[in-house]
């Protein structure tokens, strides 16, 4: 009978996840609050800082924790949600995370003129006073997030499903990767990892029969791979994302965005985010996939047919 082993390794316990959920007022802190909850995270919302050490004192919590804090608590600071942060970055037991709920600031404004709400940095004025206040506030905490979502174009269904993919615990440990398009004159998303430029391949734009479809529609498609720098650039695309993102992925990091971007966001962009998605997802990777201009087009032509009738008198 062989000897036991004197010294048996002894599973390494697991490590206590913490969620850290901030952003600017109307960003969608609440939804991203709930999301967590409805994944098995136990939610604090409104959380003071100065309760932090006293919550956490003691062994590890066993569920995973979502912490959500904004500039409406009363002893909020920029710079002591980093520190807190940074803290428990270096407890050992835990695995922390930041999440940053962005916003661009229009959006911002149109969602308080929407709901009538008033900002809390400005109680008695107007709301883009609070929200650019806000915004210059908050520079710091958004410089340190380890998980940036952008939530200008995003419906409150688009967040929740983007939080439950990248915090549910089944995919916990897994590189998830968001694949988007998106149009250079509406500027660079924020939090793309890495941006390819598809401003270079023909242009199914100036052809009168594919400018009404996206670069979904099989024709559009068509149409740029008969650009004779397509083949190269696709699969070049294709060997460094196979290349990069199990390294990625074995350094830890728990979230990626490829962005494609081109003129109108609509054509050229679209087209390869649909090719790279696929790709990625028949090699099992966990992948979204976004078209930011096709959405806003679509929302807004959504828009235009119903405002007509909500201005009748």
């Amino acid at each position: 009978m062989p000897a036991a082993d004197p010294n048996p390794t002894a599973a390494e316990p697991a490590l206590a996840r913490v969620v850290f959920v901030t952003g600017p007022s109307g960003a969608g802190r609440s939804t991203a609050i709930h999301a967590l909850e409805d994944v098995g995270f136990e939610a604090i919302d409104n959380l003071p800082l100065s309760l932090l050490p006293r919550l956490l004192e003691g062994p590890p919590p066993e569920r995973p924790m979502a912490l959500g804090t904004d500039a409406r608590n009363r002893d909020y600071s920029a710079a002591g949600l980093v520190a807190a942060y940074e803290r428990l970055v270096a407890t050992p037991g835990y695995a922390p995370d930041l999440l940053y709920l962005d916003c661009s600031a229009d959006v911002l404004q149109r969602r308080y003129s929407e709901t009538r709400r008033r900002h809390p940095l400005a109680p008695d004025a107007d709301p883009a006073q609070g929200i650019a206040q806000e915004l210059s506030h908050l520079g710091p905490v958004r410089a340190r997030a380890s998980v940036l979502i952008d939530t200008s174009s995003l419906t409150p269904h688009d967040l929740r499903a983007e939080v439950t993919r990248l915090f549910a615990p089944e995919g916990a440990g897994r590189l998830a990767i968001t694949v988007m398009s998106f149009s250079y004159r509406r500027g660079l998303p924020t939090g793309a990892d890495m941006v390819f430029d598809c401003r270079f391949l023909r242009n199914p734009h100036w052809d009168p029969a594919l400018r009404p479809h996206d670069g979904r529609a099989a024709p559009v498609q068509s149409y740029i791979a008969g650009d004779p720098r397509f083949g190269q650039f696709r699969d070049r695309v294709i060997d460094m994302a196979d290349l990069l993102l199990p390294a990625f992925e074995a350094e830890g990091k728990s979230h990626l965005t490829i962005a494609f971007g081109c003129t109108g966001g609509q054509h050229r962009s679209v087209a390869m985010t649909e090719i790279l998605s696929s790709h990625l997802a028949q090699a099992g990777w966990a992948v979204s996939k976004r078209h930011r201009e096709v959405e806003q087009r679509r929302a807004d032509t959504t828009g235009a047919t119903e405002r007509p009738e909500a201005n009748k008198t």
